[in-house]
């Protein structure tokens, strides 16, 4: 009977506690209600403060159209009397405009008329002086003529143009002056078919055996020297194909054992082409790269290319070393394992060679496989400096 009374007494508390939870809710949402409608009843006000100014906006907006109506309202009146005026103003000036066209036309004609008559003056005076000068030109000539003549006959007969009329008999008894003319350059004809006398011919002769002496002389010495030329010629291009044959084939072995190095297999050697002549030819690349084709330098990808020609100017070094190379951002398009490859490969250069290598690289992996790095830093803004890390001293000191 008490665990009865218990259980009833649980029941009853569970209902109470139950009933309590209920209400504390319904407090606290109320609460929240009460809070909601407080915010409401503030936005509210805001809404009619606002609208009240708006409405004040409105009726000072309404009373400022008012008075804009008034005003425009008395436009038209003043615009109707500003056209009354410019309509009559216009008119005045359309009659202005009409009798200044008028007497413009006028004028025109006028100037019309007197420009006709100045170029008819000036035509006139043209012709005029064209005419003076002609009779100028003309009687200076025949002044010329004359005193040409005059001289003439003082030149040939030894006296004045008076005095051979007098031997003549006058103007009368001359004979007719064209057939004279002809005469004259008949005889002169005659005399210069005859040709000029040389009295040097003798020596001229002697002067122009020696210079065809001299020539042939000179003739003989120039076919030697170019037998003699012609003979170097051929001598330097056979020892040139002699030469460069052997480069060839030294580069091109070169060339493929290095190729094959870097590409892990394949094949590629150069070839000539377009002439059987080698210092005529041209050179072609071929390669074949593991797992393609044979095919052109050119068909192949960026780092393909760039293997490729590594290997070619490896070859050349390995054919002829040189003291120095330098290779700029030549690992830029290579992936990791491609730039892992070309450093293992330039080890075995400076190995093989004793050139010096200089790589201007902005890979990670180059720069870890180099004896000395060179860089420029800016510890301060505006402020570069040169910095050399020596990696070998550096290793040896970690070591």
């Amino acid at each position: 009977s008490v665990r009865a009374g218990v259980e009833e007494a649980r029941r009853a508390m569970l209902e109470r506690r139950a009933a309590h939870d209920e209400l504390r809710r319904a407090g606290e949402e109320r609460r929240r209600r009460l809070a909601a409608i407080a915010r409401e009843a503030g936005s509210w006000q805001e809404r009619r403060a606002a609208a009240g100014r708006r409405v004040g906006e409105l009726q000072t907006r309404r009373q400022q159209a008012e008075r804009d109506v008034l005003d425009a309202r008395a436009v038209p009146p003043r615009l109707a009397e500003d056209r009354a005026r410019l309509s009559h103003e216009i008119d005045r000036a359309e009659a202005r405009v009409s009798a200044a066209s008028e007497a413009l036309a006028a004028g025109e004609a006028t100037l019309r008329a007197a420009a006709a008559e100045e170029r008819a003056a000036e035509a006139a005076a043209a012709e005029a002086r064209e005419a003076r000068a002609r009779a100028e030109a003309l009687a200076e000539a025949a002044t010329e003529r004359a005193e040409a003549a005059a001289q003439r006959i003082r030149d040939e007969r030894d006296c004045s143009p008076a005095e051979l009329a007098d031997v003549l008999g006058g103007p009368e008894a001359a004979a007719d002056p064209a057939v004279l003319e002809t005469e004259i350059g008949r005889l002169r004809r005659q005399r210069e078919a005859l040709g000029a006398v040389n009295l040097r011919a003798e020596e001229d002769a002697g002067e122009v055996a020696s210079e065809l002496e001299s020539l042939e002389r000179e003739q003989g010495e120039l076919g030697a020297a170019i037998a003699k030329l012609r003979a170097g010629i051929s001598s330097l291009n056979r020892e040139g194909r002699e030469r460069l044959l052997l480069a060839f084939d030294k580069v091109n072995g070169n060339f493929t054992t290095l190729f094959r190095h870097l590409f892990g297999g394949g094949d590629a050697n150069l070839v000539m082409v377009e002439s059987d002549d080698p210092l005529e030819a041209g050179l072609e690349i071929m390669c074949q790269p593991p797992g393609k084709k044979l095919s052109t330098l050119s068909l192949l990808s960026g780092g393909e290319q760039t293997l490729t020609a590594l290997a070619l100017i490896f070859a050349v070094f390995l054919a002829n070393p040189a003291p120095i190379c330098v290779l700029d951002e030549v690992d830029a398009p290579l992936d990791d394992a491609n730039v892992t490859r070309f450093c293992d490969m330039l080890d075995e250069m400076v190995r093989r060679t004793e050139t010096r290598f200089l790589i201007i690289t902005h890979h990670a992996i180059t720069m870890a496989r180099m004896d000395r790095l060179f860089g420029v830093t800016m510890g301060e803004l505006g402020v570069s400096q040169l910095v050399s890390v020596d990696l070998r001293r550096a290793e040896a000191m970690v070591a």
